[in-house]
């Protein structure tokens, strides 16, 4: 993996590269040059390793999952805000089946750096919710909730978000 920092100076060689094609009349060696620098320009703001270990969560792969996001040494300087709510959340998806405690502790820092989609950011305040609720905290669980509820607008979360209104009703 490199720095982020690095990808910057890499794609801006790249399209150094390409401009002085464009100047010795090489045109299409400086359109490829230039299409050749969106790659780390795209890496910078999606990590390839948090992309693969989501390839791997989808296909319920935890051991493979947490082998790719094993290998960003210092996710604090590496990534960006928003990569370092993914990582916070991949965690917090592998953890909440094992250990709720460590998984609201990850949550908690995803909804702080921020998750870029609102189906992701659901799916961490519902699993929150639930560890609310085996904690016997009502009225936060109730919060929890509601805010996903809010978040979800394509009713993709509506059954757990059901099922678990029910659960608290017993409580």
């Amino acid at each position: 993996m490199f720095h982020k920092n690095i990808k910057l100076i890499l794609a801006a060689l790249i399209i150094g590269s390409g401009i002085w094609s464009f100047t010795d009349g090489e045109i299409g060696n400086g359109i490829f040059f230039i299409f050749l620098s969106l790659i780390p320009i795209f890496l910078y703001f999606k990590n390839e390793f948090i992309l693969l270990a989501f390839l791997k969560l989808r296909k319920q792969d935890f051991p493979g999952a947490q082998k790719w996001l094993s290998r960003i040494k210092n996710p604090e300087t590496a990534l960006v805000l928003k990569q370092q709510g993914y990582y916070n959340y991949l965690h917090g998806i592998m953890l909440s089946q094992t250990n709720l405690i460590q998984a609201e502790k990850y949550f908690k820092k995803a909804i702080e750096f921020g998750l870029s989609m609102d189906m992701d950011l659901a799916v961490a305040k519902l699993n929150l919710a639930g560890v609310a609720m085996t904690r016997r905290r009502k009225l936060e669980a109730t919060n929890l909730l509601n805010e996903a509820k809010k978040l979800d607008k394509q009713n993709m979360l509506k059954d757990q978000i059901v099922m678990m209104k029910e659960q608290m009703k017993k409580m």
